[in-house]
């Protein structure tokens, strides 16, 4: 069941670079950074995410970042999620995302699954929103 939301995200891709490319087996590396918020606290972080087509035309992708606050709270995390490109060259994706962190602030998000929607323009700037899956 869809819970709590989690936060919201904008960004800007700053790196793409193809590791494979091969037979029609394609696979790009996606660096980005942005802000947002956790539980609305402000947060500015930055992230890796691979992403590789499939023979459907689906996209499969993996990635980890880290999130920080003013403070220096930091929040780690690690997703999957599958995607498919969007008119005009972007891509839309859903997946989930595990977290971890020291913060006793964030401390929930240790013990949770979040789902995300994340849609990339094809300009490679980004928006997210993330909920608790409960």
């Amino acid at each position: 069941m869809l819970g709590d939301p989690i936060g919201e995200t904008k960004g800007q891709d700053i790196g793409r670079r193809v590791l494979a490319a091969e037979e029609g087996h394609v696979v790009v590396e996606v660096s980005f950074e942005g802000s947002g918020d956790y539980y609305g606290t402000p947060v500015k972080g930055f992230g890796t995410y691979e992403s590789e087509l499939r023979a459907d035309g689906t996209l499969r992708g993996e990635g980890q970042g880290v999130d920080m606050t003013s403070d220096g709270q930091t929040i780690s995390w690690h997703g999957i999620g599958i995607g498919h490109f969007t008119e005009g060259g972007g891509t839309s994706w859903r997946g989930s995302l595990f977290f971890s962190t020291a913060s006793p602030q964030f401390e929930r998000l240790n013990g949770i699954v979040g789902l995300f929607e994340y849609e990339v323009a094809p300009d490679g700037k980004s928006t997210g929103t993330y909920h608790e899956w409960k």
